[in-house]
Protein backbone atom coordinates (compact mmCIF):
# COMPACT_ATOMS: atom_id res chain seq x y z
CA UNK A 1 0.00 0.00 0.00
CA UNK A 2 1.20 3.49 -0.89
CA UNK A 3 0.03 6.46 1.20
CA UNK A 4 0.86 10.13 1.05
CA UNK A 5 -0.23 13.47 2.44
CA UNK A 6 0.20 16.02 -0.34
CA UNK A 7 1.71 18.59 2.02
CA UNK A 8 4.69 16.25 2.48
CA UNK A 9 5.63 17.11 -1.13
CA UNK A 10 6.05 20.83 -0.45
CA UNK A 11 9.54 21.98 -1.34
CA UNK A 12 10.64 18.57 -2.68
CA UNK A 13 11.57 17.53 -6.21
CA UNK A 14 7.90 16.51 -6.66
CA UNK A 15 6.76 20.10 -6.06
CA UNK A 16 7.21 21.76 -9.46
CA UNK A 17 6.63 25.52 -9.42
CA UNK A 18 6.49 27.72 -12.50
CA UNK A 19 5.45 31.35 -12.97
CA UNK A 20 1.88 30.40 -14.03
CA UNK A 21 1.30 27.17 -12.15
CA UNK A 22 2.36 24.70 -9.47
CA UNK A 23 2.17 20.92 -9.78
CA UNK A 24 2.65 18.46 -6.94
CA UNK A 25 3.35 14.99 -8.32
CA UNK A 26 1.72 12.47 -6.00
CA UNK A 27 2.27 9.32 -8.08
CA UNK A 28 5.07 9.03 -10.63
CA UNK A 29 6.42 6.37 -12.99
CA UNK A 30 8.73 5.06 -10.27
CA UNK A 31 5.68 3.83 -8.35
CA UNK A 32 5.18 1.42 -11.32
CA UNK A 33 1.37 1.53 -11.45
CA UNK A 34 0.97 2.58 -15.10
CA UNK A 35 -0.08 6.22 -14.57
CA UNK A 36 0.99 9.36 -12.77
CA UNK A 37 -1.24 11.56 -10.61
CA UNK A 38 -0.71 15.25 -9.95
CA UNK A 39 -2.48 18.10 -8.22
CA UNK A 40 -1.95 21.28 -10.22
CA UNK A 41 -2.85 24.87 -9.38
CA UNK A 42 -3.10 27.40 -12.22
CA UNK A 43 -2.81 30.98 -11.04
CA UNK A 44 -5.43 33.70 -11.52
CA UNK A 45 -4.98 35.86 -14.62
CA UNK A 46 -2.64 33.48 -16.41
CA UNK A 47 -2.87 31.97 -19.88
CA UNK A 48 -1.29 28.56 -20.33
CA UNK A 49 -0.73 26.64 -23.56
CA UNK A 50 0.03 22.93 -23.41
CA UNK A 51 0.45 20.05 -25.81
CA UNK A 52 1.05 16.59 -24.44
CA UNK A 53 2.09 14.98 -27.72
CA UNK A 54 3.44 11.90 -25.93
CA UNK A 55 0.82 11.40 -23.23
CA UNK A 56 -2.90 11.05 -22.63
CA UNK A 57 -4.00 13.35 -19.82
CA UNK A 58 -7.27 13.44 -17.90
CA UNK A 59 -7.91 16.64 -15.93
CA UNK A 60 -10.57 16.96 -13.21
CA UNK A 61 -11.30 20.42 -11.80
CA UNK A 62 -11.88 20.56 -8.04
CA UNK A 63 -12.00 24.34 -7.79
CA UNK A 64 -11.73 27.59 -9.70
CA UNK A 65 -12.95 29.10 -12.92
CA UNK A 66 -11.55 29.52 -16.40
CA UNK A 67 -11.78 28.67 -20.08
CA UNK A 68 -10.36 25.71 -21.97
CA UNK A 69 -9.77 26.18 -25.69
CA UNK A 70 -9.06 23.31 -28.07
CA UNK A 71 -6.46 25.00 -30.28
CA UNK A 72 -7.12 22.56 -33.10
CA UNK A 73 -10.89 23.19 -33.38
CA UNK A 74 -11.30 26.54 -31.63
CA UNK A 75 -13.99 25.06 -29.36
CA UNK A 76 -14.19 26.64 -25.90
CA UNK A 77 -15.35 25.08 -22.65
CA UNK A 78 -16.04 26.59 -19.24
CA UNK A 79 -13.83 25.13 -16.54
CA UNK A 80 -15.56 25.00 -13.16
CA UNK A 81 -15.61 22.74 -10.14
CA UNK A 82 -16.64 19.25 -11.31
CA UNK A 83 -15.56 19.69 -14.96
CA UNK A 84 -13.39 16.99 -16.54
CA UNK A 85 -11.54 17.01 -19.83
CA UNK A 86 -9.37 14.33 -21.36
CA UNK A 87 -6.74 14.91 -24.01
CA UNK A 88 -7.03 11.49 -25.60
CA UNK A 89 -6.02 12.83 -29.02
CA UNK A 90 -3.01 14.78 -27.68
CA UNK A 91 -4.84 18.03 -28.48
CA UNK A 92 -3.02 21.34 -28.24
CA UNK A 93 -4.96 23.43 -25.76
CA UNK A 94 -5.06 26.69 -23.83
CA UNK A 95 -6.30 27.30 -20.30
CA UNK A 96 -7.17 30.89 -19.35
CA UNK A 97 -7.64 31.32 -15.62
CA UNK A 98 -10.30 33.68 -14.28
CA UNK A 99 -10.15 32.42 -10.68
CA UNK A 100 -7.31 30.20 -9.43
CA UNK A 101 -7.96 26.69 -10.76
CA UNK A 102 -7.06 23.51 -8.89
CA UNK A 103 -7.11 20.28 -10.88
CA UNK A 104 -6.20 16.63 -10.41
CA UNK A 105 -4.39 15.24 -13.46
CA UNK A 106 -3.70 11.68 -14.54
CA UNK A 107 -1.05 10.94 -17.20
CA UNK A 108 -0.51 7.81 -19.26
CA UNK A 109 2.20 6.85 -19.85
CA UNK A 110 3.21 8.08 -16.42
CA UNK A 111 5.61 10.98 -16.10
CA UNK A 112 8.84 10.58 -14.17
CA UNK A 113 8.84 14.06 -12.66
CA UNK A 114 11.94 15.06 -14.64
CA UNK A 115 10.02 16.31 -17.68
CA UNK A 116 10.15 19.99 -18.62
CA UNK A 117 7.76 21.64 -21.10
CA UNK A 118 9.55 22.51 -24.33
CA UNK A 119 8.80 25.61 -26.43
CA UNK A 120 5.64 23.90 -27.76
CA UNK A 121 4.38 22.98 -24.29
CA UNK A 122 5.28 19.31 -24.87
CA UNK A 123 6.68 16.93 -22.26
CA UNK A 124 9.27 14.57 -23.73
CA UNK A 125 8.58 10.89 -23.27
CA UNK A 126 10.95 9.67 -20.55
CA UNK A 127 10.77 6.02 -19.58
CA UNK A 128 11.58 5.22 -15.96
CA UNK A 129 14.57 2.92 -15.55
CA UNK A 130 13.08 -0.46 -14.63
CA UNK A 131 16.10 -1.29 -12.45
CA UNK A 132 15.68 1.80 -10.26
Amino acid sequence: MYTLNIDALNGTDRDIQQENWRSRRMVLAKEKVGFSLHETTLYTGTTNEFWYANHVEAVYCVGGKGTLTDLETGEKYAITDGFLYMLDGQEKHRVEVEEEIRVVCVFNPPVTGREVHDDNGVYPLIIEDETA
